[in-house]
């Protein structure tokens, strides 16, 4: 458990140093091969009403050791998206 939470604030730390916005959540974390894996929300840009607000989600890699070994942004969608029409940043 102590890795989890030592992980998911590491992952919102990481994010607000790299990117200089306040991360909103973690929604993923993940032990994968030597490393684990976190996806972090932030909020990129607020909007009126809110549900227009501008999400970015970003996928953060920590090795075993639990140092930095990559992050990037994958997704932005509005809040209010239910999911149909996310932009993903690999297309």
């Amino acid at each position: 458990m102590a890795d989890f939470e030592e992980l998911t604030k590491k992952a919102k730390d990481t994010i607000k140093n790299l990117v200089g916005k306040e991360p909103l959540s973690v929604t993923r974390l993940n032990k994968e091969g030597n490393g684990w894996l976190a996806q972090v929300e932030v909020l990129e840009r607020k909007a009126i009403p809110d549900t227009q607000n501008i999400i970015g989600i970003y996928e953060v890699k920590f090795n075993n050791d639990k140092t930095l070994s990559g992050y990037k942004r994958i997704k932005v969608k509005r809040k209010g998206d239910t999911g149909e029409e996310e932009h993903k940043e690999d297309e």
